[in-house]
């Protein structure tokens, strides 16, 4: 019996665009993938009605922001569906420490006791990482089955659908997806990755926090409210 991921998306303006690709050869390779891991007993994060929290979570019309991670946190309990945040009880991994300190810095919010990003995801930040799963303990496990493509998808539905995004693009990676991308519409913000091994190469002072919010304010929107 064949995993059927689509069964894990919600609606939120997500379907019309994204149903189609589960169809396609790189996704049905990459579900039988996956149900071949789950079958032989790998621990694979995040959980199956996981997987697409970031989209569950944020509705595409209503998305502001883009925050570009790789692929899922690795350890026990981390991984939770959003680009760096974690549920509440797990400790703040190094990449979010960086981040709340860029942002104490930037707008003077003291960082949160906890790395639990839903309320950024419910103000119109979609947290997307550019691969959904991770085997246990093995980071980039998954890199190359498919899921770049599929947010690629994402990302290109974003561009299409909606105005005067900000794109979040921390580190090389990330940067690779500027092309999809149109600055005519959006605005994209680049800087070192926020993990310890790179912060101090760019990303500290970078202000992207405040770049972002100003930038909505010019183009007649709302501001994101970075408090947890």
């Amino acid at each position: 019996m064949q995993l059927e991921l689509k069964n894990y998306l919600h609606d939120h303006g997500w379907k019309g665009h994204l149903l189609e690709e589960f169809n396609k050869e790189y996704m049905v390779n990459l579900q039988t993938f996956l149900k071949t891991e789950y079958d032989a007993g790998k621990t694979i994060y995040p959980a199956k009605e996981e997987i697409f929290s970031a989209l569950n979570a944020t509705t595409l019309h209503n998305v502001k922001a883009v925050i570009l991670g790789q692929d899922p946190y690795h350890g026990e309990g981390q991984a939770h569906g959003m680009a760096f945040s974690v549920k509440p009880e797990v400790k703040i991994p190094p990449s979010l420490v960086n981040i709340f300190k860029e942002i104490e810095s930037d707008l003077g919010i003291p960082p949160h006791e906890n790395g639990y990003l839903m309320h950024w995801a419910q103000e119109g930040v979609l947290l997307l990482n550019t691969v959904l799963t991770v085997e246990k303990a093995k980071a980039h496990a998954h890199k190359k089955k498919g899921w770049e493509q599929f947010t690629d998808k994402i990302i290109q539905t974003v561009n299409r659908e909606c105005e005067n995004v900000v794109f979040f693009l921390w580190g090389a990676p990330a940067q690779k997806k500027e092309s999809m991308i149109d600055q005519d519409k959006h605005l994209i913000l680049k800087a070192p990755h926020p993990s310890p091994l790179s912060s101090y190469r760019g990303f500290f002072g970078c202000r992207h926090f405040s770049k972002c919010n100003n930038y909505l304010l010019e183009n007649g929107d709302q501001t994101i409210d970075w408090k947890l």
